[in-house]
């Protein structure tokens, strides 16, 4: 861009203008007693006892949401993300007091304060109806969603990690607020902060505040060009529509603008200034550009110059984090499995809720064999490969294109992806542990991707691994994408062998078999897309990778039709139906000469046959219900990988330009990051 225009120096009319919003403010109330009580009055002291860890956790959260003033930001999210959670469990339990005719005289009530986040002190308040925890989720969404807007209003934007922390930070707040205002503003009475106009004024305003940070990041290249300049009013028009809708809805309200007059009188003069600064520009950027058909394509060329290392690795993690963002289908199987998700599910269906703050893995104490235990569903061969050393490659090629410093900056992470290479080729693994392991050592190669291929490598690595079904035949490959497609279809197929060692005669044997199904679904076709770009043995390729996921998708149909009580397989289309289809490509389509040895033919059509059990629900499942609307609500708004590196919880972290990966069992003692003003400065 030139720079011939004095505002466009600084691409930001406002630096230090970046708009925060402070949290709500409630009453303490104890809801662990009331509730155990009712658990285990309506159903049975045993049933108490199998959620007692998630009512305690419950209670813990909400008490340090309230009286723990001195937790950091990205600490205060964590705990507020936990609350959620079990809030949207216990849910079910808070209708039951509502309804509940029945209920003893002198039973606890729980009556939730809420005061106005724009009011000072406690004025503004409206205590919610006994037992209303609309309110409660409505006020927990609103804090999560001004606790990002303050970590985005407080982070370094001068350097590229402080922007794209601050841009992960602002659209998370902007999702929050859109979840309020679609979801939980709707029906609550409540203070005007609660309102479905403030709601969507405040998802426009950090909406708005995402993109400029964006057009920052575009300014910051100083580049010239038409491309760029046609880039830069395409994104200056849409931050002056995000800043005049959430002035607008302002403006039309005399309430509002009083409140937040009262709160900010300079709030809506700043949105103005956004408004007109952004019109203006666009319009300039527009008259100077060159018609679209006329603009020039540039190539992106890979840099590898030492003060971008960090920022290349963690950028290829961040890039590719919708493959591994938890699926809705497969929680029933990370609440039992995952050592790193802090609920789960134990032996007796017992509910187990991790602390907000204690750091991952966390044990699963729940026992997966590795053998068959059902002769209904069918089980996928694993590729096997051969041992590599990574850490000594990865290792010295950056040194020689780098430095040694650098090296030295992320050799933690190259030591990691050694040890998960080794430790997923171990056959003596549960389960469990090697579906960790696979998904970890995924996430690790997606951030050394954008470093392949290593031509200047003195020694790169060569990948070899073997045909699952016809193990004679082998790829020998520098391509990282033979690795990925192969880890890929590992998961794949040991999602179809948790599934074939679930007890299918209980409910929570066949919930998990049904998810460990969908989590293989899933691994496969993230795999058809991977194959493009991995020229490999017949069981990588597209073809293949379809057809294991139709077998996959019949058995989960299968199934189904035994749970009535999970999701039904849709239009009614006969199992049996499904299986012959595949039956039918395997058997006649181009597959078939290399599969009609194997023996997933002969178990196709065993198949074509279907049965159906009846199942009942329990406390457990009604909690999981809560978990799984939780999940849902929560997913959009937390795929933040920029902002989630501050979890105190997650498996990554940056500290002084270095990337540091949490090592099994082992938390490291790692700096804690100040957003009051402190924050590192190093473009990393």
């Amino acid at each position: 861009m030139s720079n011939d225009n004095p505002r466009l120096l600084n691409p930001n009319p406002n630096p230090e203008g970046m708009l925060a919003i402070p949290v709500k403010k409630t009453d303490p109330v104890d809801l662990h007693r009331p509730l155990r009580k009712l658990v285990a009055r309506k159903y049975s002291e045993s049933d108490a006892e199998k959620v007692e860890s998630v009512l305690e956790t419950l209670n813990r959260c909400r008490s340090d949401m309230v009286e723990r003033g001195d937790l950091s930001l990205p600490k205060l999210r964590d705990c507020l993300i936990h609350y959620f959670k079990c809030l949207c469990m216990v849910e079910p339990l808070f209708t039951a007091i509502s309804s509940d005719a029945d209920a003893d005289a002198d039973a606890d009530p729980i009556l939730f304060v809420w005061y106005d986040a724009f009011s000072s002190g406690k004025e503004g308040w409206v205590p919610c109806q006994p037992n209303c925890i609309q309110l409660e989720k409505a006020a927990v969404v609103f804090n999560l969603g001004a606790v990002c807007s303050q970590i985005g209003a407080s982070s370094e934007r001068t350097t590229p990690r402080g922007r794209h922390l601050a841009i992960d930070a602002f659209n998370a707040a902007a999702d929050f607020f859109l979840k309020l205002w679609k979801v939980f503003a709707k029906d609550v009475s409540a203070t005007l902060d609660l309102t479905l106009l403030f709601a969507e004024s405040l998802h426009c305003l950090f909406s708005a505040q995402a993109l400029e940070l964006n057009l920052q990041q575009q300014l910051h290249n100083n580049n010239s060009s038409a491309l760029q300049k046609h880039r830069c009013a395409i994104s200056f028009k849409s931050v002056s529509e995000h800043y005049r809708r959430a002035y607008d809805l302002i403006q039309s309200d005399p309430a509002a603008i009083e409140h937040v007059s009262s709160f900010d009188r300079t709030w809506i003069t700043h949105l103005y200034q956004k408004v007109k600064f952004c019109e203006e520009e666009a319009l300039q950027m527009r008259s100077s550009i060159l018609p679209k058909s006329q603009l020039p394509v540039q190539s992106c060329v890979l840099d590898h110059d030492a003060k971008f290392v960090t920022k290349k690795l963690v950028k290829g993690i961040c890039g590719r984090a919708y493959q591994w963002i938890p699926k809705l289908e497969g929680i029933y199987l990370d609440l039992v499995l995952s050592e790193y998700i802090p609920f789960k599910i134990i032996d007796g269906g017992k509910l187990v809720a991790h602390p907000w703050d204690m750091p991952p893995p966390y044990p699963t104490k729940f026992a997966i064999s590795s053998s068959s235990s059902s002769s209904h569903l069918l089980a996928l061969p694993l590729k096997k490969s051969k041992p590599l050393d990574l850490y000594q490659p990865l290792r010295n090629y950056f040194v020689v294109k780098c430095s040694e410093s650098v090296a030295k900056r992320v050799e933690g992470l190259f030591e990691m992806i050694n040890k998960l290479r080794s430790k997923m080729l171990r056959d003596d693994l549960s389960l469990p542990m090697r579906r960790d392991c696979l998904i970890r050592y995924f996430k690790c190669l997606c951030m050394i991707e954008p470093f392949f291929p290593m031509p200047t490598a003195l020694n790169p690595p060569i990948f070899v691994w073997y045909n699952a079904f016809y193990p004679k035949k082998k790829s020998s490959q520098h391509n990282i994408h033979l690795e990925k497609a192969s880890v890929l279809f590992n998961l794949g197929a040991l999602g179809s062998h948790i599934a074939l060692s679930c007890d299918l005669t209980t409910i929570q044997g066949r919930r998990i078999a049904i998810d460990a199904l969908h989590d293989a679904s899933y691994w496969f076709l993230i795999l058809t897309h991977e194959a493009e770009k991995a020229s490999a043995t017949t069981d990588l390729s597209i073809s293949c990778a379809q057809m294991l996921r139709q077998i996959i998708t019949s058995q989960i149909a299968y199934l189904e039709c035994e749970f009535p009580h999970s999701h039904s397989h849709g239009g009614g289309y006969p199992v049996s139906l499904l299986y012959r289809k595949i039956y039918d490509l395997m058997t006649f389509g181009p597959l078939a000469e290399k599969l009609v040895q194997s023996s997933i033919p002969q178990f196709i059509e065993s198949k074509m046959k279907t049965c159906r059990v009846q199942t009942g629900l329990d406390v457990t499942e009604l909690f999981l219900s809560g978990y799984c609307e939780a999940q849902s609500l929560l997913r959009e708004a937390c795929q933040t990988p920029y902002l989630d590196l501050l979890s105190e919880v997650g498996p990554y972290k940056i500290t002084d330009g270095i990337l540091w990966p949490i090592l099994e069992a082992v938390t490291l003692a790692l700096e804690e990051v100040n957003l009051s003003g402190n924050t590192p400065t190093e473009e990393n």
